[in-house]
């Protein structure tokens, strides 16, 4: 399962995010199920930045959510992020030099009962 949280972060306030940023990642790094995770800038516009973090499942990145140290350090970020879909299950995937590798979906087959 991806996570991506993207933020519009202007001028001047870029160090403050970034170390808030580092400690959320800590914190969610030391979660069970953390798998891998990454800040990242886009090249075009040094506004836009994304935390992208891959976990298990999607339990092991609610129960994350719960950590105590989650809450302190990620949940503040995660609330400054823009208010979108953040995440997302794999569906197929390919290694490299690989070939895709399709995988079903964990979505109940009606998600709104």
């Amino acid at each position: 399962m991806l996570v991506l949280n993207r933020f519009a972060v202007p001028d001047g306030a870029q160090d403050g995010f970034v170390t808030q940023a580092h400690a959320a990642l800590a914190a969610l790094a030391a979660c069970r199920g953390y798998l891998s995770g990454r800040l990242t800038r886009a090249l075009e516009d040094p506004a836009a930045w994304t935390l992208l973090t891959e976990w298990e499942s999607v339990g092991a990145y609610r129960r994350a959510l719960g950590a105590f140290d989650v809450k302190v350090h990620a949940t503040p970020l995660l609330a400054r992020s823009i208010d979108e879909p953040s995440a997302y299950e794999t569906l197929a995937s390919a290694s490299p030099g690989g070939a895709v590798e399709v995988a079903e979906s964990d979505r109940a087959a009606d998600p709104w009962r």
